[in-house]
């Protein structure tokens, strides 16, 4: 397709617009990412060409294949915004650290930024290169409230507070008790309604609660056997650690067998959603892809060895 679009539109051949990205779902749509090294060229009109003429004559020879043109901007939120199209976007987040983005859509435009079997979608996502979840806004307004309240009470129970400081907590953007416990008390102390004193007590307690966390950790992993290096692996939790244990996973091993929907189902959406289930998996995963490398270059090192003495005999 990339091909075509440079035999039709002069300025792509010349290097003036740029072809940026491609998506397709061959023989039925196609999205297309350009942009123009000058500014006084609209590189999504050139594409399209007088009364739709480029355009046509490139989806003629892809059989009917229909086709968005897309302008390339290295905002990534406001690009998948016009990867989604023809679907209206409210609003993009961005998690940067898993490459993944949360896309909310108003009710109405739900089916067609999904599109039909999850093309639109799809296609966007390959284009932008995140993996794109779509929701509604109320959705999104539902699950904010269920965090917000699953925040509030993880605060209430463990530091002992009332409503009001743990929702302050959770709306300065704490998620965890080690939040709280690594914050320096001048940051604690910029909270609104917070003196010093109270962030002093409120760290003291934070801080018991994780010495508490990790005493019952270490008395369930001696009765359970769970092994250390189940225990080391970044992003599990002590309650999450627990729950593996009782479920039969006792070491690193066992973790890195699992598939991401299987771990989500053992310890529940609650504690592990589906990326964070992913990312904790492959790092249980690391330690093949440290022992394959290993092998690989003790086998370019015998390699290297044995070149000299072919060319000695």
């Amino acid at each position: 397709m990339a091909a075509l679009f440079m035999q039709e539109v002069p300025e792509i051949y010349d290097g003036v617009i740029e072809i940026k990205a491609v998506a397709r779902d061959p023989g039925s749509r196609a999205k297309i990412a350009v942009k123009s090294k000058d500014s006084s060229i609209d590189p999504v009109g050139a594409c399209v060409g007088m009364r739709g003429s480029r355009v046509q004559a490139v989806v003629n020879e892809l059989q009917g294949e229909k086709i968005d043109i897309i302008p390339w901007t290295d905002d990534i939120a406001s690009f998948t915004v016009h990867a989604l199209a023809p679907s209206e976007v409210s609003k993009v987040v961005l998690d940067e650290d898993k490459h993944r983005m949360e896309v909310v859509v108003p009710e109405e435009q739900l089916s067609l930024a999904i599109g039909r079997r999850g093309q639109n979608v799809r296609l966007a996502s390959i284009l932008t290169g995140w993996d794109i979840d779509i929701m509604t806004e109320a959705e999104e307004a539902a699950r904010r409230a269920e965090e917000f309240k699953k925040r509030s009470g993880l605060f209430i129970s463990a530091l002992d507070v009332d409503e009001v400081i743990a929702h302050l907590l959770v709306v300065e953007g704490f998620t965890s008790i080690e939040e709280i416990a690594e914050t320096p008390i001048h940051e604690l102390n910029k909270i609104e309604g917070f003196e010093e004193d109270v962030s002093v007590e409120l760290q003291n307690r934070a801080k018991q609660a994780l010495e508490e966390q990790a005493k019952l950790l270490k008395e369930k992993q001696k009765e359970l056997n769970i092994a250390d290096d189940l225990v080391e692996i970044e992003g599990l939790t002590p309650d999450v650690v627990i729950k593996l244990g009782e479920k039969g996973i006792k070491n690193r091993e066992a973790l890195a067998d699992l598939a991401t929907d299987e771990l989500v189902e053992l310890v529940g959406r609650d504690a592990l959603n589906e990326s964070a289930a992913e990312a904790v998996i492959m790092k249980a995963r690391a330690h093949w892809f440290e022992a394959e490398n290993a092998e690989k270059a003790a086998q370019a090192a015998q390699g290297t060895e044995a070149e000299p003495a072919k060319k000695s005999a």
